[in-house]
């Protein structure tokens, strides 16, 4: 594992420097303003409308701004300050009421009302279907008050917690044990990209690069989003030259392939994830994938999948195959993939010589100037951050074992974080126990007589905070101080909050959600719904369908499946991440989006990195940052006049 090839190019590209600094000033602040309250609805929006929000493209508009402001103050931006801008608009895009607008939905969804549930959600998720709230489409009510009041106290826990165990993780992996981090690169190199264009060294490649994919993803969001919304303003039935979210194929494909879901997504920002992910990640799933498509036509004939017909799309595909295999089968391959990855930590622990382990002191010796705080304190906030969850739970669901909160927050936290901070820090892998929160809930109700569902929506102290430590190490190879992030995040929290509340109210007000105003809403959360809510039913009474759903020997097979798959790979030599995506790859999944992924894994593969040698490695993630920019920027101008045109409608005069 530690000789593998492709993690080797990864961990090479960058290395922390010797110098931090804060980057926190009146630019980062008013930048978290200009993000939360431009950026936030376009990403919102773009959620609703073709599944994806800006996402990266929110970071980089912000910074090119900002960026070119600062020209025209003969000034500039440090690398520093670029990354607070960065981390201050990942921040701000996680809009918080958006679970809102998902929960309006789901108390008055077709699922909840076939499976039984409606009446089952508590009030404090979402106020009932005959709430004036809910007719009226507004958050400005009392009905909301408590969901609301509910949300804003996990959000600043949540906040508070960014800094607990994810950080003593860090300082442990990174500080003591000396672990790479191979992926930790890849998400700052366009930012440091942008740096250095505002340093006027314009001839920089990493400046030249992110150009030309934000021009190619202007061009393709003109097509992809801008034409779609505007075309929706004047006409009937908007134009869409590319389906969204995908070209639906499986009723075309349902003789040959039956109970193969199958089609294509047209969104080219797969093509540039597939040339920024390990290649032979993208190979593994995509080998994966062709096995499960071979297999459901053989399981579909021996009666497994009986619940399948033809005439389904993919929605409704997907949702029977995994009813009636794929939720066992996925079971099982998540705890082969959690099994093997214990075994490389407890591998690695006999690989790693002395020379490469730093000691212990070091956690109370971190290097100067990178903002670093007590380690003792970062338990305590994980502490404190913990017992509020407790406390949270305990009140909203006292009749569930309380013994139950403690065990989550303080047995099984500390030792899955601890397992992927150090996959992290060695393949850059994350790690999870497949349904481990949903097992103990069921295990509630049969046990200890608990019946109910409130417990699903209950805030629960089962968190991995073992993938925050890659983003502690990217902080570290920005050169940017812990305390600048500290004060971030301070400072954002209530912007978040306020924008988000307003621009939720706002964009439900123009039209229910899901309808055909936002389309990839309509078209996937019913089958959202759907698996959300079968989970549900096995803390209720009866026979419920989760139970019928739920077969051990399926779990078994696909744990059986996963451990030899992997084994077999691994006698073989594969890569690493090979490995991982072939056993990924084997659960229910669609074609749909892997297809461009795979192509741009081949071009990346084949071309690019023969043409332009290892700097290709470089170029890929600034190319790709360059290409969310052009569709975030489209997407903001289709978000605009969306709202300013529909507003304006709703007016009286």
């Amino acid at each position: 594992m530690y000789e593998d090839k492709e993690l080797q190019e990864y961990r090479d590209l960058l290395t922390a420097p010797d110098h931090f600094e804060e980057g926190f000033d009146w630019k980062t602040i008013v930048g978290s303003i200009f993000i939360g309250f431009l950026m936030m609805p376009g990403s919102m929006y773009l959620q609703l409308v073709i599944g994806t929000g800006i996402g990266p493209a929110a970071r980089w508009v912000t910074i090119i701004l900002f960026a070119e402001m600062a020209k025209r103050s003969y000034t500039e931006l440090k690398q520093q300050e670029i990354f607070i801008l960065f981390f201050m608009a990942g921040a701000s895009l996680a809009s918080p009421f958006q679970g809102l607008l998902w929960n309006q939905y789901l108390v008055q969804s077709d699922a909840a009302r076939m499976l039984g549930l409606t009446e089952f959600i508590p009030s404090w998720v979402a106020p009932q279907p005959e709430s004036e709230s809910l007719i009226e489409r507004t958050f400005l009510h009392r009905d909301w008050l408590i969901p609301i009041l509910l949300l804003v106290g996990t959000q600043f826990v949540q906040r508070v917690d960014h800094f607990g165990l994810g950080y003593a993780l860090f300082r442990i992996t990174s500080d003591v044990e000396k672990l790479p981090f191979p992926m930790a690169p890849v998400g700052v190199l366009g930012v440091m990209a942008l740096a250095e264009s505002t340093e006027e060294k314009q001839k920089s490649w990493k400046w030249r690069v992110f150009s030309i994919g934000g021009v190619i993803g202007l061009a393709f969001g003109g097509i992809y989003i801008l034409l779609p919304a505007v075309s929706s303003l004047f006409l009937n039935e908007p134009i869409r030259l590319i389906p969204i979210p995908w070209v639906e194929l499986t009723r075309h494909t349902e003789e040959m392939l039956p109970a193969v879901a199958t089609g294509i997504q047209l969104d080219l920002g797969l093509l540039f994830i597939g040339m920024v992910l390990p290649f032979w990640a993208v190979i593994g799933g995509f080998i994966g994938l062709i096995i499960t498509v071979a297999a459901n036509p053989f399981l579909y004939g021996h009666g497994i999948l009986k619940r399948w017909h033809q005439g389904m799309g993919t929605v409704d595909t997907v949702f029977a195959n995994n009813f009636d295999f794929y939720m066992s089968f996925g079971i099982g391959l998540g705890l082969a993939i959690a099994c093997v990855g214990i075994w490389h930590v407890v591998r690695s622990f006999t690989k790693s010589g002395s020379g490469q382990r730093g000691s212990f002191k070091a956690l109370f010796r971190p290097p100067p100037g990178r903002g670093d705080f007590n380690f003792w304190i970062s338990i305590g906030i994980y502490v404190f951050s913990t017992l509020s969850y407790v406390g949270l739970c305990i009140w909203l669901v006292p009749n569930f074992p309380w013994i139950f909160f403690l065990g989550y927050g303080f047995i099984y936290t500390p030792v899955i974080s601890y397992i992927t901070a150090r996959m992290e820090g060695i393949a850059g892998q994350f790690v999870s126990l497949p349904l481990v929160r949903e097992a103990s809930f069921i295990a509630g109700a049969k046990f200890f007589g608990y019946q109910g569902i409130e417990i699903w929506y209950a805030p629960i102290p089962i968190h991995n905070y073992g993938e925050a430590t890659v983003n502690f190490r990217q902080i570290e190879l920005t050169g940017t101080s812990i305390r600048g992030v500290i004060k971030a995040e301070i400072v954002v929290f209530p912007v978040v909050l306020t924008a988000s509340l307003l621009f939720s109210q706002f964009i439900w007000r123009l039209a229910p959600i899901p309808s055909s105003s936002y389309p990839y809403a309509q078209e996937m959360w019913h089958l959202q719904a759907l698996n959300t809510l079968l989970m549900q039913t096995s803390t209720l009474e009866g026979n419920s369908l989760f139970y019928q759903a739920l077969n051990a020997v399926y779990v078994l097979a696909g744990m059986g499946l996963g451990v030899i798959s992997y084994i077999i790979l691994s006698i073989f030599g594969l890569p690493v991440m090979l490995i991982y995506g072939v056993v990924r790859g084997l659960g229910q999944s669609t074609p749909h989006g892997l297809i461009l992924e795979v192509i741009g894994a081949m071009l990346g593969r084949f071309f690019f990195l023969k043409r332009y040698g290892t700097m290709w490695r470089q170029y890929a993630p600034v190319l790709l940052a360059g290409f969310s920019c052009g569709m975030g920027l489209t997407g903001m101008f289709a978000m605009g006049l969306t709202l300013i045109l529909k507003s304006l409608e709703r007016m009286a005069y």
